[in-house]
């Protein structure tokens, strides 16, 4: 009976933890947010990939035109599809995706491997011109690592993490101005967090700190 309470216990500050929005304490010991606990390609994303810092313009430009196409889905979709996405993109090089023209559009349209959305396509073509057209000011990566926070988050529960900022706010309205298309502040605030600009890994999280930019 007395193993029994203690499971029953264990199984309850679980649940109590999981719905709480804490992180968890994972079969390995480790601390992660209840999104990368279960999903093994989710969990792999934030222990290798979510958070650390991007600074190439080709890795960037993808990071923006696949936050714009999850605006309104799972992220856990684009991550399944990535690979696909890609090879669909020419692996997402602006100066190759910038000359895509109609014939392009409709191969997309017609692949299966990724999200067929046409004004999410036209604007991945669009930024990538708005990317090279950049580069006569510094360049993507210059621009928006520049709206770096002075400081950043330190939520202890999911329900702590903010959707938008100032920063994505601003940036957001920034890149409009230089043509960008699909970037409003949440998703500008969900690339930010993706490319190490701001840490919102949960404070108890084993990954918090791990991007070199921001302290634990």
């Amino acid at each position: 009976m007395k193993e029994k309470a203690v499971s029953d216990a264990i199984i309850e500050t679980v649940i109590d933890t999981t719905s709480s929005g804490h992180a968890i304490v994972c079969d390995d010991g480790l601390r992660r947010p209840p999104w990368a606990v279960d999903n093994a390609l989710l969990r792999e994303y934030y222990d290798t990939e979510w958070g650390m810092p991007v600074r190439d313009e080709r890795g960037l430009f993808e990071r923006v035109s696949l936050e714009a196409f999850q605006s309104g889905l799972s992220w856990l979709i684009v991550l399944q599809k990535r690979e696909a996405f890609r090879k669909a993109f020419r692996n997402f090089e602006p100066d190759v995706v910038a000359k895509f023209g109609a014939r392009e559009v409709e191969r997309l349209l017609a692949d299966s491997g990724i999200i067929r959305n046409r004004a999410k396509i036209d604007a991945t073509i669009n930024n990538a011109q708005a990317a090279i057209a950049l580069r006569k000011d510094g360049g993507l990566v210059e621009f928006i690592w520049s709206f770096k926070p002075a400081i950043t988050p330190a939520p202890r529960t999911v329900a702590e993490i903010p959707t938008t900022s100032d920063e994505s706010i601003a940036l957001s309205k920034a890149l409009r101005k230089r043509g960008f298309k699909f970037v409003g502040p949440t998703t500008m605030f969900a690339l930010m967090e993706a490319a190490g600009i701001v840490d919102t890994h949960l404070v108890d999280s084993h990954r918090r700190g791990s991007s070199g930019v921001w302290p634990r």
